[in-house]
């Protein structure tokens, strides 16, 4: 495998240096060339540019660590030129371009994969195996909080910056998109960049989903809690790694007068300490060596832009009013 990266800024640097770690690097991309140089010569590969890196067929894939509203564009010129593609969140901006790639990669064979990391967490792959095996019952509900104070972006809101990666968890736990999506949000620090979200989802069979995302909160703050019938979880990512994920097992005794929850005890979830962005990059590198779809593929990264898309129609809706 040979990988170029294209974005050497805050978020691509940590995706260059896992995937030289995995051994598969070989160029580095960015419009800044002093950068590509930085991080280039930091991990022996090569400063390319983006029409080098197309042209150069022995670059088999790329990943793009872009500006959202780039995503589109270098995905598309990317599978054009028979390249595999890893792209960060969201796939597009809008569904129409998220279906046309999806569309591209198939007409030519290509993988494309969606950069959601936390579906590659190992405590969240725990907790799924949970709830697939029916440790917590049926699910009531789960919210996920993802709070700090700032970094404060420009190019775009908290809903796009921080919720796909919830919502993909969420879409996950539950094994189905939402028939209904709601959305409040305020925009305090820069006028139409709403700096709090609140995404509210029902599914099939009634459960619900939430997520509440900021970067204007006075802590960090990334805790997702997973309510069944039978069992809760709580997966902490601020936690050390031996209680990043926790199950807490109760019954509801009821009959005459209120329901009555009888609780067990604690039970902390055995999780293999590893780096989420590293078991990404190996889970895209194992797809295109084996020509397998990835777990994030276009099809759940749709999944997860249209509600978001729905998501950000309340907050333009509610902006209006």
């Amino acid at each position: 495998m040979s990988v170029a990266v294209v974005g050497c800024g805050y978020w691509g640097k940590n995706v260059v240096r896992s995937f030289a770690q995995l051994g598969a690097l070989s160029a580095v991309v960015d419009p800044n060339p002093a950068a590509a140089e930085s991080e280039a010569a930091a991990h022996g590969a090569a400063a390319r540019s983006w029409d080098e890196v197309l042209a150069d067929p022995a670059i088999t894939a790329v990943s793009l660590a872009t500006p959202a509203e780039l995503h589109f564009d270098q995905a598309m010129a990317a599978l054009k030129a028979g390249k595999d593609v890893l792209v960060e969140k969201p796939i597009a901006l809008t569904a129409a371009d998220g279906e046309a790639l999806k569309a591209a990669a198939e007409a030519s064979g290509r993988v494309l994969m969606v950069g959601h990391l936390l579906q590659y967490h190992p405590a969240f792959e725990a907790l799924l195996a949970l709830v697939e095996a029916g440790r917590l019952g049926a699910l009531r509900y789960a919210h996920s909080n993802r709070l700090s104070m700032g970094k404060f972006r420009l190019e775009e809101n908290v809903l796009w910056s921080f919720a796909p990666h919830d919502v993909s968890m969420l879409l996950a736990l539950f094994g189905a998109a939402p028939v209904e999506v709601r959305a409040t949000g305020g925009a305090f620090a820069t006028a139409g960049i709403e700096d709090e979200v609140q995404v509210d989802m029902i599914f099939p069979g009634g459960g619900h989903g939430h997520v509440f995302a900021s970067w204007l909160h006075p802590f960090k703050e990334h805790r997702l809690v997973v309510v069944g019938e039978t069992a809760s979880a709580v997966l902490d990512d601020t936690q050390p790694w031996e209680r990043k994920l926790v199950l807490y097992p109760y019954a509801l005794k009821t009959g005459a007068g209120a329901p009555e929850a009888i609780k067990g005890e604690p039970e902390a979830i055995s999780v293999p300490q590893d780096e989420p962005l590293k078991r990404e990059c190996a889970h895209f590198l194992a797809a295109c060596r084996d020509r397998s779809t990835p777990r994030t593929d276009a099809a759940e990264a749709l999944r997860v832009l249209r509600v978001l898309s729905q998501a950000q129609a309340c907050l333009d809706a509610s902006a209006g009013a």
